[in-house]
């Protein structure tokens, strides 16, 4: 732990990125932008960005008691390696995936669930933050739906609003940044949560724009 007076740095920029960046690549892919073939670009990026630095985001915000930060980043984290093993495995066929599709969307779905619960606690928290859970529970929503019912127009449109999403993070992070560089508020956040509360015990200088 950091002694008692020392300045601990915000880790949740460099989560943002991890899962923004990430994002967008792959709704791309599954918007129909990019070729399906790209998702061989995604996999290494996954790895390496969108799920590794969520891990050391996640175990950062560990050290500085955030619990909503620590579990968002460590959650997503883990499901970009998740996503990155699916897609290794299958094609080197060690996982025989034929026939999973149902069962593909259906873990999407439950992504899905967990992002709404996510969500239900950004209410407390910053308004750049509700906006990124509430299209990532949207997006898993579609692009599970879409799988488990076999209709492509779902996980079209799930690529579409998962580009919000990473879009949202991505500007999010970029906010953070600026302002912890400009030692002021440069680009909002919403610091004033959905749901005000009659006390003070969360200092809105760090309602801590944290996310998968």
């Amino acid at each position: 732990m950091a002694a008692s007076g020392d300045k601990l740095a915000n880790p949740a920029p460099l989560g943002l990125i991890g899962f923004g960046l990430t994002t967008v690549l792959l709704s791309l892919i599954n918007a129909g932008i990019l070729p399906k073939p790209g998702e061989n670009v995604v996999i290494p990026l996954a790895l390496a960005f969108g799920g590794t630095i969520q891990v050391i985001a996640g175990i950062m915000e560990f050290r500085t008691g955030n619990t909503f930060g620590m579990t968002a980043f460590m959650s997503y984290g883990a499901f970009w390696w998740w996503f990155a093993l699916l897609l290794i495995l299958g094609s080197n066929h060690t996982l025989a995936l034929d026939g999973a599709g149902t069962t593909i969307g259906t873990a999407l779905l439950l992504w899905g669930v967990f992002t709404m619960y996510m969500w239900v606690a950004t209410f407390r928290l910053t308004r750049a933050l509700w906006w990124i859970f509430l299209t990532l529970w949207i997006a898993f929503y579609l692009l599970g739906f879409g799988a488990l019912l076999g209709l492509p127009g779902l996980s079209l449109a799930g690529g579409y609003v998962g580009l919000l999403c990473g879009g949202l993070a991505m500007y999010t992070s970029f906010a953070l940044v600026t302002n912890a560089s400009f030692g002021r508020d440069v680009l909002p956040v919403g610091v004033e949560p959905m749901l005000a509360s009659s006390d003070a015990a969360m200092p809105v200088g760090r309602a801590r724009p944290v996310a998968p």
